[in-house]
């Protein structure tokens, strides 16, 4: 009851999510350097690599968004197995090879200084890693690590919800926050705490839960059953 009840309100909180994503992607559909977030983005707004890198980021979120949901319903793992797969593919190939090299020029040149920077390229670089570490196990059949990975990996992929959830609390609040301070709490706030929920549920044995399979529930070596390893 308690698992299903969390399922409902996961899909609730991804197709709201999903469809502020497409509403706030929409404008930059025009292609225009004076659109909402570009208008601080001038600088670089002429260098093609960036805009490129934009673009990629911001038109691939909703697809990143669905994709990586899907990855954690086990009534999708267990029925329709080839979905899973596909879509489970689709993230890997979306985060790793558009995405998060998308995200990793962006951070090169984000609001705030080095400090943001900073926190971006890590970010970035993460996001990058625990994708295709989830994407390695997976091939090598060591679910339990796989499921560990999507975790850490799904959970940096909500930075692009909580970054625009805690900007609009600090406004909502009226703190007496710089544009600057704004950038900088925010770009560690969007995906730190994250990851650490991430790893809490980990080792709270949710990998088990939702992939099914025996292991240690802190993202160590899987104890497969014989029956799993001889296929």
């Amino acid at each position: 009851m308690r698992i299903s009840l969390l399922r409902i309100l996961g899909l609730l909180g991804l197709a709201f999510f999903s469809f502020l994503m497409i509403r706030l992607s929409l404008p930059y559909t025009a292609m225009r350097s004076d659109v909402n977030f570009l208008h601080t983005k001038q600088y670089v707004y002429h260098l093609r690599y960036w805009r490129f890198s934009f673009y990629a980021h911001v038109f691939t979120s909703c697809l990143v968004l669905v994709a990586g949901f899907t990855q954690f319903a086990p009534r999708l793992l267990v029925r329709r197995p080839r979905i899973h797969r596909w879509m489970g593919r689709a993230y890997l190939l979306t985060v790793v090879v558009v995405s998060g090299p998308a995200a990793f020029v962006m951070a090169l040149y984000a609001n705030g200084g080095l400090p943001a920077r900073a926190s971006f390229t890590l970010l970035a670089v993460l996001w990058m890693s625990y994708t295709a570490f989830a994407g390695y196990y997976a091939v090598r059949r060591r679910f339990h690590l796989h499921g560990a990975f999507m975790f850490r990996s799904y959970a940096l992929t909500l930075s692009a919800i909580t970054l625009r959830a805690y900007t609009y609390l600090i406004h909502l609040a009226l703190l007496p926050f710089t544009p600057r301070d704004i950038y900088i709490t925010t770009a560690w706030l969007s995906w730190v705490p994250n990851l650490l929920l991430a790893e809490f549920l980990i080792r709270r044995g949710w990998v088990e839960k939702i992939y099914r399979v025996p292991g240690k529930p802190n993202g160590g070596p899987a104890v497969h059953p014989p029956s799993q390893i001889s296929h």
